[in-house]
């Protein structure tokens, strides 16, 4: 397995969406994104792409946007080393004497993954409820 960093392109962002059944944004709207992220890893096998992670964010707050796996390779530790990753490089642009945190929202019954990696289900004592808005045109 090979990790690529910042090189995911449109149509393998897709593919992996689709499979894990994940619904698809407009192509602009997914290219943006792409586009906009801070940091992006990639599992590649055999020049195919089998998960990606991103992650966006402003220097103090960072949100891990997308952790996807192809169903034919989860349980091989590869969500665990994209997630890692990510939080490597949250680690290493956070500077002396500072802070960042670091937010996802899980896949239902994906909860526990992240708290392995450290994560805590919000709300929690340090802050409110979780809250999503979906904005439909």
């Amino acid at each position: 397995m090979e990790y690529r960093e910042n090189v995911l392109n449109y149509e393998e962002y897709c593919a992996l969406r689709k499979s894990v059944n994940w619904q698809l944004f407009s192509e602009n709207q997914m290219q943006q994104a792409l586009d906009n992220s801070l940091y992006i890893v990639s599992a590649v096998e055999n020049e195919q792409t089998v998960g990606m992670g991103r992650l966006i964010g402003d220097g103090m707050y960072y949100m891990i946007a997308d952790i996807v796996v192809a169903s034919t390779f989860q349980k091989y530790g590869i969500g665990t080393n994209i997630t890692n990753m990510l939080l490597k490089y949250v680690e290493e642009k956070t500077p002396v004497g500072g802070r960042s945190s670091v937010q996802l929202i899980a896949e239902k019954g994906k909860e526990p993954f992240y708290e392995k990696l450290g994560f805590k289900r919000i709300p929690h004592d340090f802050c409110g409820s979780a809250m999503r808005k979906v904005v439909y045109k």
